[in-house]
């Protein structure tokens, strides 16, 4: 790192000795994002150079299942060779609810319409993608099979307001390789339109003029002294998310303190990218977010177990997908939670998960009293769930009847999903404010003439941990990273004009 500069206070362009390097676009991080904005400036025309603090290509998206979210248009070619039809309005409700209060509808609406567009994009990358469906609720199956539910689409309340579709869409890779799989495609194409990289270097600031536009950045390499990068078009930073910088997650997240050392990074989501917008103006919003999962399921029979807090009550429906389940999980006061299940459903919990079991008994009450739970506590609670599970019923929750089952088969078990010891991994939603064209706002609203965000760095379609689903990030990092791209390119032509 560094010693003469900081990501927090940008390098003034009266300060700079002379370029080392110039560019049309400098991207700074070649994950999925980075790679994405890469390739399309380059196709664009503009030289482009990328910026990576790793020996190599990749990133946290590498360490992804890999699996994009899309839909809409009728469906993709996926959905239809499966029966589903998939309709752009439904597709567009769901992300809305799935971002939340504050969902950016101009980007849901602009990714809503696109959606289609981009799969095929995608595919013209590289990214190889088969049309076959696996039904239930896999979690990063690693078959090389293709569509997936991946979200709460068949939850409530998401589906009394949108038409349920399985919408995750993975690549075509063995085992749980498919973020690597698209990273590596995205990589060769972008490398193949003449982007180069430069690796085992970090951007250590940014360079602005006295008007505030961003003119270029300076780079570190283990090494070797600081240099001077000219970026004519813009600089778009895909530099990832804070999950790894503690300081930063005690500000903005402190509920990551009630979590495992767990997080879900590809080992430099430190916010120096988000820093770097900061330190020029660029505002930050829902910094407070995380996605945050629990891996209660597989085995899937574990959705009709029901999931109880340390005063013995019910919270969520448990069929919603894991991270919804997770965020109401942490807004409960206490550590202690329990997933319960009878002998009819039980399999023992993946082993990664953390899950251990908690108590055994012949009855409820058994179990009520092995966890030291207020007598009548676990026991009431199971005999209104299964008084109406009996009829196919949840009206307290609202689980869907395919997941409602009594739980009177003994014997009984309570599986341990305690906060800081089951394995709740993980990463930052919130990040710098931008445009669905990837330019950085200020407070005030304000573009910062020649800057760019995307992906991790940026606050995209996912922002609110209640309502993500898995493939809504990378489906963010690849389609917004490619726009981002195509406007520093857009700039750098018209600044050549």
């Amino acid at each position: 790192m560094s010693q003469s500069y900081s990501t927090s206070r940008p390098c003034r362009l009266r300060d700079v000795p002379g370029w080392d390097l110039e560019t049309d676009v400098a991207v700074v991080g070649f994950g999925s994002s980075g790679a994405s904005a890469a390739i399309e400036a380059a196709a664009a025309g503009a030289r482009v150079l990328v910026f990576e603090v790793a020996s190599g290509h990749g990133g946290t998206s590498a360490m992804a299942g890999g699996d994009i979210y899309l839909g809409g248009g009728g469906g993709t070619s996926a959905q239809r060779a499966n029966g589903f039809e998939d309709a752009t309005e439904d597709f567009f409700r769901y992300m809305m609810m799935a971002g939340g209060p504050d969902a950016d509808e101009e980007r849901v609406r602009i990714y809503a319409e696109g959606a289609l567009a981009h799969h095929e994009w995608l595919k013209a990358q590289g990214v190889p993608y088969r049309d076959t469906y696996i039904p239930g609720k896999p979690v990063m199956p690693g078959t090389g099979d293709c569509l997936i539910l991946s979200g709460s689409e068949y939850a409530w309340p998401f589906k009394e307001q949108a038409r349920p579709c399985p919408r995750g869409h993975l690549p075509e890779a063995i085992g749980e390789t498919g973020g690597f799989f698209l990273v590596e495609a995205l990589a060769k194409r972008a490398k193949a339109l003449g982007v180069e990289a430069i690796f085992d270097t970090r951007a250590v600031a940014l360079v602005v003029d006295d008007d505030g536009a961003v003119a270029g950045l300076v780079v570190s390499t283990l090494g070797e002294r600081d240099r001077f990068v000219r970026a004519r078009g813009g600089v778009v930073l895909c530099a990832g998310g804070f999950a790894l910088n503690e300081a930063m997650l005690a500000q903005y997240a402190p509920v990551r303190k009630r979590l495992a050392d767990d997080g879900l990074s590809g080992g430099y989501d430190d916010g120096s990218g988000i820093r770097l917008g900061m330190s020029v103006g660029g505002t930050a919003i829902h910094m407070d977010e995380l996605f945050i999962t629990l891996p209660f399921y597989p085995p899937e029979s574990h959705v009709k177990g029901i999931l109880i807090n340390d005063k013995g009550a019910r919270f969520i429906n448990e069929d919603a997908y894991g991270g919804r389940v997770a965020h109401f999980i942490t807004s409960q006061i206490g550590d202690r939670f329990y997933l319960l299940v009878d002998d009819a459903i039980f399999q023992r919990p993946s082993e990664y998960s953390k899950i251990e079991i908690a108590a055994v008994g012949e009855t409820w009450g058994d179990v009520e009293a092995e966890l030291g739970l207020t007598p009548g506590s676990l026991t009431t609670t199971v005999a209104i769930y299964n008084q109406h599970a009996a009829k196919g019923e949840d009206p307290l929750f609202h689980k869907d009847a395919h997941w409602l089952k009594s739980l009177d088969e003994p014997p009984y078990a309570a599986l341990a999903c305690h906060l800081k010891e089951a394995y709740y991994p993980f990463f930052t939603l919130g990040g710098l404010r931008v445009r669905p064209t990837g330019e950085v706002l200020t407070t005030d609203g304000e573009a910062i003439v020649g800057l760019y965000a995307a992906g991790r760095t940026a606050c995209g379609l996912p922002r609110w941990g209640k309502g993500y689903s898995s493939g809504m990030s990378l489906g963010d990092c690849t389609f917004f990273g490619r726009k981002a791209g195509r406007s520093a390119s857009e700039r750098a032509r018209q600044a050549g004009a």
